[in-house]
């Protein structure tokens, strides 16, 4: 007896002699003999071919479950999940995107679909006196005191290059950037002839390929980095030494894809595998580091000068910290990335484990710059899953003084989160080089919404500022957002994390673990881990 897996197999093959016998009497019956017969073929060949046992075990249905499975993300995504399920971002949280970067209506009837109630539902305290802020504008000085400080928005675009993302997306992006009057990020694979055809606001990120500012041999090249650096369009230089993405990992831009404009813009040669090293060759140290960057300050006339990293290990953090204390020599800000990821693949390891968290990383670097007395000093940007208003208050609560986004901006320009970004299939036209998939991208229409969806963020920043009886986004603190703990408990950030006091690193070490554990160990002159955790690394040796 034929096994119930073949039937449908089996009523393929029938269908197919039945079409066939039809078709002598009515010519409507090819449509069977074309439709029953390709699917007879291609179970025939299921059952022939060898490297997938499905396939030889189910001939044809197993395309159906194949299918299915294909086309499961936008299943779960439109029909089954929750407004409020983040992952990685809600419908909800999309949504008010769209509306905003449309510049439609962005109100919620009815009350709250959150659970006021569970674990981890957040707030902001309202005063009974609330303020009146004319301006939603709300700006900050990065470099103030150097020779070209600038005035940056408390809201940006996060790193994302051009290779990852098309030429109309930079198009748009950086047109929605001079339109509204805040910062693009280049990302590290440098400023591309996109970038610049709008002369929108430009954070030159330089990675460890140093693309844009590199020598034949991968190296960092002085004069061609001074070129781009001097260009009046680039604000600031921002030195990537990690990102959330995928921290403590190079990556390799294959030959294929190594276009003329991406070899033009990143400084390569053109179908050469392009390799981006784990590690900057520049420096080795943290004291190096820190000189560095001086030096890049100083080639690009006095322009705001400063790193990004994901935290990791906290003693590395700790050894550039005292770095800064030993020298003298102080970046003129530190974008904190978090471990939340971005638009940039990786394997799945490093999306969901490697990184430490936004809010604890961007804690760690605002409590130690505080217990140095250094935080007056640096600028501290932070970067990670924010595309709402209040994630912008949260996070500056945290310590951070202004923030970036990448995929909240990806929504501006209409990404529907299909995750395909690793691709080159990008629906959107947002994250592909396929000249016909980016074409459907209209850059001119697709800056209006950026700078629409930043324009209407600060708008609900400002509305909430207000209501807190605030009038800049530097006046809010850990003591205006709540957290709830448990089902009967509520704390302030001010009391759920700890602050350390200004300047206590200059005199003890906090009570606080991470710092009991590494604080004292960690060397201005070196990266290398502090003897404690080397002793752990060796009692698993023999």
């Amino acid at each position: 007896m034929l096994p119930s897996r073949y039937w449908p197999f089996a009523t393929c093959l029938l269908l197919t002699l039945l079409s066939g016998w039809a078709f002598e009497h009515t010519p409507l019956a090819a449509w069977g003999l074309g439709i029953f017969g390709g699917l007879s073929l291609l179970g025939t060949w299921d059952l022939l071919q060898r490297k997938q046992a499905l396939r030889r075990n189910f001939p044809v249905t197993a395309h159906f479950r194949y299918g299915l499975e294909s086309i499961g993300p936008e299943i779960r995504q439109y029909f089954i999940e929750s407004d409020t399920v983040e992952l990685p971002f809600s419908r909800q949280q999309r949504a008010i995107v769209y509306q905003r970067a449309k510049d439609v209506l962005d109100k919620r009837p009815f009350g709250t679909q959150r659970d006021l109630y569970g674990d981890k539902y957040e707030w902001m305290n309202h005063s009974l006196q609330p303020a009146k802020i004319d301006s939603h504008d709300f700006r900050i000085t990065i470099g103030e005191g150097r020779a070209q400080p600038y005035s940056a928005s408390v809201f940006n675009i996060s790193a994302m290059s051009f290779g990852s993302l098309s030429a109309n997306a930079i198009r748009a992006l950086n047109q929605g950037a001079k339109l509204g009057g805040f910062y693009h990020d280049t990302g590290e694979g440098s400023i591309s002839r996109y970038h610049r055809e709008h002369g929108g606001d430009l954070v030159w990120e330089i990675g460890s390929g140093y693309f844009g500012c590199r020598n034949p041999d991968g190296g960092f090249d002085e004069e061609k980095f001074r070129t781009n650096a001097c260009d009046p369009q680039v604000k600031m230089i921002e030195l990537k030494l990690s990102q959330g993405a995928k921290p403590g990992q190079g990556g390799i831009l294959p030959a294929a894809k190594v276009s003329a404009e991406i070899a033009e813009a990143r400084g390569v040669p053109q179908g050469v595998e392009c390799h981006s090293p784990a590690a900057h060759s520049a420096f080795s140290t943290p004291i190096e580091l820190l000189q560095f960057i001086d030096r890049l300050r100083t080639l690009s006339g006095g322009k705001p000068t400063g790193f990004k990293l994901a935290i990791g290990h906290p003693w590395e953090w700790f050894a550039i910290a005292k770095a800064m204390k030993q020298t003298g020599i102080l970046p003129d800000f530190i974008v904190v990335d978090g471990g939340e990821g971005g638009t940039g693949a990786a394997p799945l390891e490093f999306t969901d484990h490697v990184g430490a968290p936004m809010r604890e990383a961007l804690l760690l670097v605002h409590n130690t710059l505080v217990g140095l007395d250094l935080r007056s000093k640096v600028r501290i940007g932070a970067a990670g899953k924010i595309v709402t208003a209040f994630d912008i208050a949260r996070t500056l609560a945290l310590g951070a003084d202004w923030v970036n986004a990448a995929r909240g901006f990806m929504f501006a320009l209409g990404c529907i989160q299909s995750q395909s970004c690793h691709t080159d299939r990008c629906p959107t036209g947002i994250a592909t080089q396929d000249p016909n998939r980016q074409a459907a991208l209209d850059p001119d229409g697709k800056a209006v919404r950026v700078a629409n969806f930043h324009r209407n963020t600060l708008v609900a920043l400002k509305e909430l500022l207000a209501a807190a009886g605030l009038r800049h986004p530097l006046e809010i603190g850990p003591e205006h957002i709540i957290r709830r703990v448990s089902s009967t408990e509520v704390r302030a950030l001010a009391k759920l994390h700890h602050f350390v006091p200004q300047g206590q690193l200059l005199e003890a070490v906090p009570e606080h673990p991470v710092f009991q554990v590494f604080w004292d160990q960690a060397r201005a002159e070196s990266f290398s881990p502090p003897a404690k955790a080397a002793e752990m690394q060796a009692s698993k040796q023999h």
